[in-house]
């Protein structure tokens, strides 16, 4: 799909020049490789002097009980209801993700038995950002989702605004969801902290959750020491609509997504002209109504990155999508079931106008770390997969001894490989190390 020619046309493209959204920086790579050599050389000191430069951050790292307490009793009693609500419909969807994984045995020969196993890994590092906005929900999708899995140790990182620590929505948030312990860290200094294992806490053996891109870098750079969840760039939004959509909701929620900030694309794909041109009118007035930093994060970003596309067929628009492969697919278009069944590329699909996009943002249930910049092509979303380990075993008795080392012997010599040949043949000469078959074992 990628790179497959679809015939557009653009009712309004986006303004950007240079660099796509999602493509790497170099001025960011170095300062990130410069910071992780110096926080793994000088350790903690290292760790607390770039929360003190970067964060404004002198207080205790790992946050106390006593202030998780009072951040608890800071957030108002709605807001509190509404992260539990959110928490138990992320915490339903994650152990019925979880569910649908089995552990299996076989035994494909008499003799020969295979199986897999589901192993949660033991330590998650989970990045909650504390930037522009307080993302309460993000703290909620890592953490939560890694309890579902049954990893045995979170950790979470967020940023500490100056003289007043993590904001108490996240705090409560990242405790109600099963967070362990809590660093008042941010940026890269968060993620070389976890990922060393350092203020006493295990290393993770995955680190999860978007961030910016310092964050997205080190994640990236220190892939291979430790698991990530994936290389997230800008969030990015397509909506496709057809002739029964309402102009004045896709605007809307266009812009949702526009206020992520102005590296953010968003995509209206139509096949109906008069939808495009309404659409089109609608959004800067939309984008002039929110408040500030709002309305400059969606304006550079409808400016820059906006485009509505006008296709002439729903196939076209439905391959249009493919080859983008957005992070968040938005169909509001008669049909929907045709719509489940064609689609291939995307991070996360809502079906009908109902189904907003800012729903799967906050509390529907499906996790919103998602693969942005084309991504969607070949991986999904953050999951419970993501902190279990398919493992496999094998065990071998003697009915399938002889047949299985022969084979292995001829495919390990047809491949120039003389010392897996002699080990499989060794099990001939001698037989106990086969697992003998007894009376009712099997």
């Amino acid at each position: 799909m990628k790179g497959e020619n679809v015939a557009v046309n653009h009712v309004k493209r986006a303004a950007a020049a240079g660099a796509p959204a999602g493509a790497p920086d170099r001025a960011v790579a170095a300062t990130v490789t410069r910071m992780l050599a110096a926080i793994e050389a000088g350790g903690e000191a290292q760790t607390r002097r770039y929360a003190r430069e970067l964060d404004g951050w002198s207080a205790e790292i790992v946050v106390p009980r006593a202030a998780i307490e009072a951040a608890a009793a800071a957030v108002p009693e709605r807001l509190r209801d509404d992260i539990r609500y959110a928490r138990d419909n992320i915490t339903a969807f994650a152990r019925a993700q979880r569910d649908s994984l089995r552990e299996v045995a076989i035994e494909p020969r008499p003799g020969l038995r295979l199986g897999q196993r589901l192993i949660p890994v033991g330590a998650v590092g989970a990045y909650v950002p504390g930037g522009r906005y307080s993302h309460i929900a993000s703290a909620l999708m890592t953490v939560a989702t890694a309890r579902a899995a049954g990893v045995g140790h979170v950790t979470a990182a967020s940023p500490a605004q100056a003289g007043r620590g993590i904001a108490p929505a996240i705090l409560y948030a990242l405790d109600l969801a099963g967070a362990d312990s809590i660093l008042a860290l941010g940026g890269v200094q968060a993620i070389a902290a976890m990922a060393f294992g350092q203020f006493g806490l295990p290393a993770a053996d995955i680190l999860v959750g978007p961030g910016n891109a310092h964050v997205a870098e080190a994640k990236r750079q220190l892939f291979g020491r430790v698991g990530i969840d994936m290389v997230a760039g800008p969030t990015d939004c397509m909506i496709i609509a057809d002739g029964s959509a309402d102009a004045g909701t896709v605007a809307a929620d266009l812009v949702a997504q526009a206020e992520h900030g102005p590296t953010s694309p968003v995509w209206l794909v139509t096949d109906n002209a008069a939808l495009a041109a309404a659409v089109a009118g609608a959004v800067p007035g939309l984008i002039a109504a929110l408040p500030e930093p709002n309305r400059s994060a969606a304006a550079a970003a409808w400016d820059g990155r906006g485009e509505i596309i006008l296709c002439d067929t729903r196939e076209e628009m439905a391959a249009h999508a493919d080859a983008t492969a957005p992070e968040h697919l938005h169909v509001q278009a008669a049909d929907p079931a045709w719509w489940r069944d064609r689609l291939r590329a995307y991070g996360s699909l809502f079906l009908g106008a109902a189904a907003a996009v800012a729903f799967g943002d906050k509390a529907a249930g499906t996790n919103h770390v998602l693969p942005t910049s084309g991504a969607a092509r070949y991986t999904g979303g953050l999951s419970v997969l993501k902190f279990l380990k398919v493992v496999t075993w094998q065990e071998v008795a003697a009915p399938a001894l002889r047949e299985l080392a022969e084979v292995s012997a001829r495919i390990a010599r047809a491949e120039g490989m003389e010392g897996h040949a002699r080990s499989a043949e060794v099990r001939l000469a001698s037989p106990a190390g086969a697992r003998p078959e007894k009376e009712g074992q099997r």
